[in-house]
C-alpha cells in the first residue's frame, strides 16, 4: 500500500510560481510511475505532467514550458514547480502513482487527497 500526501497549494497572482510536493510512503517508490493530474469545477481530471520510475517525464500542451516535474527517490517524494502560472491553472491538484505510465486517471492505483491552487488574475 502506498499513501501519498500532496503539500504546497495555494492562491497567487498570475504570473507567480508554486511548487507542490507529494510525499509518498512504502518502500515502491522508485519503481513507480507518477503523476499530476488537476481537477477544475466541471471539467474532467486530467495529466498535468507524469515521471516514469526512469525519470523520463511528459507535459500537458498546455503547460509546456512552464512546469516541471522531478523526483527525488531518496526522499520519496515528487515535485511539481508551476512558474507563469495563469487563471486557467486553477484547479485542484492530485498527485497519483501508478506501475506504468499513462495520461488515463484509472490507470493509477494510489491518490492523494488534492490539494488547491488557486490563480487569480
Amino acid at each position: 500500500q502506498v499513501q501519498l500526501i500532496e503539500s504546497g497549494g495555494g492562491s497567487v497572482q498570475a504570473g507567480g510560481s508554486l511548487r507542490l510536493s507529494c510525499a509518498a510512503s512504502g518502500r515502491t517508490f522508485s519503481s513507480l510511475a507518477m503523476g499530476w493530474f488537476r481537477q477544475a469545477p466541471g471539467k474532467e481530471r486530467e495529466l498535468v505532467a507524469g515521471i516514469t520510475s526512469g525519470g523520463s517525464t511528459n507535459y500537458a500542451d498546455s503547460v509546456k514550458g512552464r512546469f516541471t516535474i522531478s523526483r527525488d527517490n531518496a526522499k520519496n517524494t515528487v515535485y511539481l514547480q508551476m512558474n507563469s502560472l495563469k487563471p486557467e491553472d486553477t484547479a485542484v491538484y492530485y498527485c497519483a502513482a501508478g506501475w506504468e505510465q499513462s495520461s488515463i486517471a484509472r490507470k493509477y492505483d494510489y491518490w492523494g487527497q488534492g490539494t488547491q491552487v488557486t490563480v487569480s488574475s
